[in-house]
């Protein structure tokens, strides 16, 4: 199969083929899911455009999974509503199962088939016969780079290989829509990129994507995303637009002991927030002015030694931190 490489983020793409067409391809009302006294998902809104990659973020446990369970109809909704294509997730759950792809974060295919026979398996329950399944069997095997693995064992497949060939079977019939929840979670940065290029051709084409992730890097090729925590929107945007939504001043600090530079900024009096960033250290100190200073004289105070100091911009990360914290932090466990 030809090389691809990578395309370069870029959240101000035109949105697929299909974009200019009337209507929205995903609209969520109010949705909300509750199981017993717990709210899972609470009064979610938004929509999404057709041709549209639209990323679904947030920790653990802020109801991303369970959102996506109600659009692909597999959870009836407490309350709210919204429609996948037109159809109402509530009334018309079958004919939205039809019309979709979806992809679970757990790996959806049968470990012990080969490739051909979870082709062909798939095939059948999406009613895909003939020459149309030639054609579209042709092109699950080249997409996954699986031309000449057809009758390997699924289960012994290297990772990556299997979430293209679970991508290939979930697009077999050739959706409009693509749900895919957490579906490069566990695989190499070198897999996630490759499946990234897939995502983006499909795109190109048309589809719609819908995407989570907990990758901060993967947000970047999103059109645009919803950030959830604790089962609420927090924010919905395009990449660009939520880090302009960071104003105060951002500091990176390099440090041999980053545990305790974070503990004694966290302490410190005028410091918003700090945590671990990589093997550096992050810190929000608002307002303009001796940003730089304080943090010198806290770290110093402390005894944490430090190698660098400097104003940086804002990542995505960065970003999600401060929202997440602004709505009461994450949920704990």
């Amino acid at each position: 199969m030809t090389e691809r490489r990578m395309t370069e983020p870029n959240p101000d793409r035109p949105i697929g083929v299909a974009a200019g067409l009337n209507g929205a391809a995903i609209r969520v009302e109010e949705l909300t899911r509750k199981f017993g006294d717990f709210t899972a998902v609470d009064s979610v809104t938004f929509h999404v455009s057709k041709g549209e990659i639209f990323g679904f973020l947030g920790p653990n446990g802020a109801g991303k999974t369970t959102t996506i369970r109600m659009l692909i109809g597999l959870l009836p909704p407490t309350s709210g509503g919204a429609s996948v294509s037109g159809w109402d997730v509530e009334t018309q759950s079958e004919e939205i199962r039809r019309n979709i792809g979806y992809m679970s974060q757990r790996f959806s295919l049968y470990p012990d088939l080969s490739v051909d026979e979870n082709i062909h398996l798939f095939s059948g329950l999406y009613g895909v016969t003939g020459d149309r399944f030639k054609e579209r069997r042709e092109w699950v095997l080249g997409m996954a780079d699986l031309g000449a693995h057809a009758d390997r064992m699924t289960g012994g497949l290297p990772l990556g290989w299997k979430q293209r060939l679970a991508l290939g079977c979930a697009v077999l019939h050739e959706p409009p829509i693509i749900f895919l929840d957490e579906p490069t979670s566990g695989v190499d940065p070198s897999a996630r990129r490759r499946f990234w290029d897939l995502i983006n051709e499909l795109a190109e084409g048309g589809t719609t994507v819908l995407v989570s992730t907990h990758y901060m890097e993967e947000a970047e090729y999103c059109n645009r995303m919803v950030l959830m925590n604790r089962g609420r929107v927090v924010a919905v945007d395009a990449p660009s637009g939520l880090r302009g939504r960071m104003t105060d001043p951002l500091f990176e600090i390099g440090t041999p002991s980053p545990p305790k530079a974070v503990e004694a900024l966290k302490k410190g009096a005028g410091v918003r927030e700090a945590a671990m960033f990589g093997r550096k250290v992050h810190a929000v100190v608002p307002g303009e002015g001796r940003g730089a200073d304080l943090i010198r004289q806290i770290l110093e105070e402390n005894g944490v030694p430090f190698t660098s100091l400097q104003r940086v911009s804002p990542s995505l990360e960065d970003v999600f931190v401060a929202l997440i914290q602004e709505e009461g932090g994450a949920v704990e466990g």
